[in-house]
């Protein structure tokens, strides 16, 4: 009796997700509240050249974190207030299940993340710039990540943080910050100024309001990426049957 023979599937292919936080995981963003409440009116006209491009990330915040007149205990209090999307859990876990290495990666500040996650019962794998306690209620802003290559200027480049090799790359972000990293991926989940982006570049991509909504679409997406056959996978699977 003749064996019949069925197409093989391709062993899974690893997922990294690169995941950001002011505005993505944490909605109200924390940083701009950090400063709203502890370094008075001045960094509002500093953010606002960053925006425009008239200024880059790193000196930015350097000058934002200069003008910061506050404690570690104030910060950290006021910080530990600071909610995060409440369905951001749930995406964690649904990356722990499927064996996705999920990475924060922030153009803000290490303490904001570590403190907010924390808060809310997460401690994952952070990439931010560092706020340095400098004593006297004064603190300066350090840049290990960054790249003067950099074509946004960031003082966190994201791009620095991926894995090289044949993983499959997902950016989940918002803003201005995520544009770099997001060329780079074969799948975006995007709200905010980069779901604009990834219109206007014709990115791959998903279209979120929240995590409440990600994660079902993003569960979906893997289920279909990892059971392509190996002999039909193409280099632009991830984004054949996405919903702008």
């Amino acid at each position: 009796m003749a064996m019949q023979l069925f197409p093989a599937l391709a062993p899974p292919r690893p997922i990294n997700v690169y995941v950001d936080f002011d505005g993505t995981i944490a909605p109200d963003e924390p940083t701009d509240q950090l400063f709203e409440r502890f370094a008075g009116p001045d960094w509002k006209a500093i953010d606002e050249a960053w925006l425009a491009g008239r200024m880059s990330s790193w000196d930015a915040t350097a000058r934002k974190v200069s003008l910061l007149r506050a404690s570690k205990e104030q910060i950290r209090d006021f910080l530990r207030t600071m909610p995060i999307d409440p369905d951001f859990p749930a995406f964690v876990d649904l990356c722990r299940r499927h064996g996705v290495r999920l990475t924060v990666v922030s153009d803000g500040l290490d303490l904001v993340l570590r403190t907010v996650l924390g808060a809310a019962g997460l401690i994952l794998p952070c990439k931010a710039n560092e706020l340095v306690w400098h004593g006297d209620g004064r603190w300066a802003a350090a840049f290990p990540y960054r790249n003067s290559s950099c074509s946004f200027r960031l003082g966190n480049c994201k791009c620095a943080h991926r894995q090289a090799g044949t993983a499959i790359e997902v950016m989940v972000g918002d803003g201005r910050s995520d544009f770099c990293i997001a060329e780079r991926c074969q799948l975006v989940i995007a709200k905010g100024s980069l779901l604009q982006r990834c219109r206007e570049q014709q990115l791959p991509h998903i279209a979120m309001r929240s995590f409440a909504d990600a994660n079902a679409q993003f569960a979906a997406w893997m289920s279909g990426e990892r059971a392509t056959p190996a002999h039909s996978r193409k280099p632009q699977t991830a984004a054949a049957n996405l919903r702008a």
